[in-house]
């Protein structure tokens, strides 16, 4: 096996095949999935569904500047989530799955009125 220092693996491109990707069906992608032992048509498991940060907010009629202030981060993390630019961490997630789920017990123990 051959060794390259990390200095020598950042200066190599990656080598991608764009065509070949691009080539790519779902047929493919279905009889890949059956040949490594996995059932296509089963429904994805072991993740959640991100929660909306838009729709939440939305859904509690808070501004951004508003929600932000409630769930303690600056104004443009939100505007980053929304937009897309950004995803929220893992500890952010699991808060406005808080929030989502129970609005008004989150709000009160953050402090925020709902």
């Amino acid at each position: 096996m051959a060794r390259l220092s990390l200095e020598r693996l950042k200066a190599a491109p990656p080598v991608v095949d764009r065509a070949k990707i691009a080539a790519t069906t779902e047929e493919d992608i279905r009889r890949q999935m059956v040949e490594d032992g996995e059932d296509p048509d089963a429904e994805p498991s072991g993740y959640r569904p991100a929660v909306s940060v838009t729709a939440l907010r939305e859904r509690l009629s808070m501004t951004q500047a508003v929600f932000a202030r409630a769930i303690g981060v600056p104004v443009a993390t939100v505007r980053n989530w929304e937009q897309g630019r950004k995803e929220p961490d893992p500890a952010a997630r699991s808060l406005l799955t808080i929030i989502d789920r129970e609005p008004e017990a989150a709000l009160r123990a953050l402090g925020a009125a709902s």
